[in-house]
């Protein structure tokens, strides 16, 4: 298939031949390099605080498909609040996934309470 590219456009002419992955790891080396993550709090150290609570993937059990849905939602959300100029706290935390793990360490070992 040919790249369709019109003849009077302002824009470089692209390969339909994408190299995906290269471009990935060229994108992640610039923000590397650039410190933008960091810089993107600090440009906004002084908007209103947004806090996101990161808890884990998973705690009693193989990951899902519905832990990937998780994940979209705690990278989109601190992305938009990002966007919005909130300063974006991002805090490790914990939920209530402990007590099957618990229970299940209990009966692996073979005592309860």
């Amino acid at each position: 298939m040919e790249a369709l590219v019109a003849t009077s456009s302002p824009f470089r002419a692209l390969s339909a031949q994408i190299d995906l992955p290269a471009m990935e790891r060229e994108v992640l080396t610039f923000w590397q390099t650039q410190d933008i993550f960091h810089k993107s709090v600090a440009q906004r150290a002084d908007g209103d605080a947004w806090t996101f609570y990161e808890g884990p993937p998973t705690a009693n059990g193989m990951p899902g498909t519905h832990h990937i849905e998780a994940r979209v939602f705690k990278d989109v959300f601190p992305r938009f609040h990002t966007m919005k100029g909130k300063q974006v706290v991002r805090k490790a935390g914990w939920d209530c996934h402990g007590l099957p793990v618990e229970i299940a360490v209990e009966k692996e070992l073979g005592f309860s309470g």
